[in-house]
């Protein structure tokens, strides 16, 4: 699961890492605070069933958020916006919003446990970077819209017992807890979410929520 953040991070640091670390605060605070009601927090190594649960649901919540932000910040950026990138090489802002997308069709499902949507073929870098060219604003609202739709109902649809124990995460890159999954996701999203505002924030647009 690649980022795409350093060459943002090279060329605007101060502005994008506030931007980011700002996004990300969110994340942290509703991991810990999972965390800090689960058996982990009292020295198991592997949630319980009910910890799973309550970890998935603080999980689904944050991604609601993501997504309400994601999709306001898509609606307010002009679609000639699209296609502006701070850098020869770095992603448009279209790109981005393709690749969270991504994240909602494949990675957010398969760190869960659940199967990736057939809408992408594979996780192969030629594959994703064909996805993500498709990035017009139309493109991007509906992917959004759909990728979205997708994980909840895939994550929301897991048996419980599912949830507990270890598993291989980000394509097998990894072995986890859901913890580590939910982690993971939610500060690589976040990540995005900063990415973006950063972008949109250098082009004279304000997030919507911050008016």
């Amino acid at each position: 699961m690649s980022c795409g953040c350093q060459e943002s991070f090279l060329l605007f640091p101060g502005l994008v890492l506030v931007t980011i670390l700002w996004t990300m605060r969110t994340s942290f605070a509703v991991i810990v605070a999972v965390a800090a009601m689960s058996g982990v927090a009292r020295g198991q190594d592997v949630p319980n069933r009910a910890d799973a649960i309550e970890i998935r649901k603080q999980f689904m919540n944050d991604l609601d958020t993501l997504h309400s932000k994601f999709t306001a910040l898509a609606n307010a950026i002009p679609a000639e916006k699209y296609s502006w990138r701070p850098a020869p090489g770095v992603r448009s802002i279209g790109e981005v919003f393709m690749h969270v997308s991504s994240e909602f069709y494949v990675w957010a499902p398969i760190s869960f446990g659940a199967k990736a949507s057939p809408v992408i073929s594979s996780t192969s870098d030629a594959v994703m970077k064909q996805y993500e060219s498709k990035s017009t604003k139309a493109d991007v609202l509906k992917a959004l819209k759909d990728g979205f739709a997708y994980t909840r109902s895939s994550i929301d649809g897991l048996d419980p017992n599912a949830l507990v124990g270890t598993r291989k995460l980000y394509d097998g890159q990894l072995t986890g807890t859901i913890i580590e999954a939910s982690y993971g996701m939610a500060g690589d999203l976040h990540e995005h979410l900063g990415q973006l505002i950063a972008y949109a924030r250098m082009n004279g647009i304000t997030p919507p929520w911050s008016k």
